[in-house]
């Protein structure tokens, strides 16, 4: 899709409705097709240049290492994804982590697909088989549908609000534990390895010392929610995220059983926060340790 066409779907109307929101009209099976033949769409792009000699650039605009890396494989796999998503609804806007959508109000947008085209970039890039395509479908600031697709292992992971979460067609849920020294975590670092590398550390050392099972870092927040949605992980935090890494994870997570907020307990967002995922049971367990170390709870 020529940039210019892309562009004219990152424009958002400023009307508010005064009256309350509207009913959704959309069947929710009908945006769970088009969001995983959209997922499909951008897999099938990711793995034409898995494992081939492709450019890596970081995304730093003066030169720098932010260790944030993008590749041609992340842009036309959204180009991909956006193909198919304006195809179906001209008139629905679209946010994703390459080119779609800065400015928009994401709040106030009665259709909004949050789009992550290569999440795990750093994993694809090093050719480790643990990445995803991941979308997500919000009314007026609700998630509606979720879609996180692993091309190279064929892992698809859909939800729907009210409708469950599914792992390859198969129903899933959150694990059962009720105790910290049941649980195996899951956790991400940000790119800044600076003060937030340092409270994300000194959280996986309280989480030991709780006896917990063992600290996993996968390397990609989607599909680390999806993990804790089937049952794997009995948690997962991360102190910053941006909202296409979590928007559809987040739902599967939901539906799946289980609890997600800020590391400091607030409601999640549409927007760059930290992001705290568990089972429910141990969620308050897990948030008087993540709070602490927080920034959004410490300023």
């Amino acid at each position: 899709m020529p940039n210019s066409e892309i562009a004219r779907y990152r424009i958002i109307s400023p009307f508010l409705c005064l009256t309350g929101t509207p009913t959704l009209t959309i069947p929710h099976s009908e945006l769970l097709d088009v969001a995983t033949a959209a997922a499909r769409d951008g897999g099938e792009v990711l793995m034409r240049y898995f494992r081939t000699e492709l450019k890596i650039r970081d995304k730093s605009s003066t030169g720098g290492a932010t260790f944030d890396l993008v590749s041609d494989a992340d842009l036309e796999s959204e180009q991909a994804i956006a193909r198919r998503l304006t195809h179906s609804y001209p008139d629905h806007h679209l946010l994703g982590e390459e080119e779609l959508g800065r400015g928009l109000d994401v709040a106030t947008s009665e259709h909004l697909w949050i789009i992550d085209p290569l999440d795990g970039t750093n994993n694809y890039a090093h050719t480790l088989p643990q990445f995803a395509v991941s979308i997500a479908y919000y009314h007026f600031g609700r998630a509606v549908v979720g879609v996180v697709y692993n091309p190279a292992s064929g892992d698809l992971y859909t939800a729907s609000a009210g409708g469950g979460a599914w792992h390859n067609g198969q129903q899933v849920h959150v694990c059962g534990a009720t105790s910290l020294s049941q649980a195996l975590m899951g956790c991400g670092f940000y790119y800044d390895r600076g003060e937030m590398m340092r409270r994300t550390l000194k959280t996986i050392e309280e989480l030991f010392a709780l006896q917990i099972h063992g600290i996993r870092r996968f390397g990609a927040a989607s599909l680390d929610l999806c993990m804790v949605g089937c049952g794997q992980l009995s948690g997962f935090f991360e102190y910053r995220l941006s909202p296409w890494d979590f928007a559809a994870g987040r739902l599967f997570v939901e539906e799946a059983g289980g609890r997600v907020t800020t590391a400091a307990g607030q409601p999640l967002g549409i927007t760059a926060s930290s992001v705290l995922a568990s089972n429910g049971q141990l969620h308050d367990a897990i948030l008087e340790i993540t709070q602490k170390h927080d920034s959004a709870a410490a300023s």
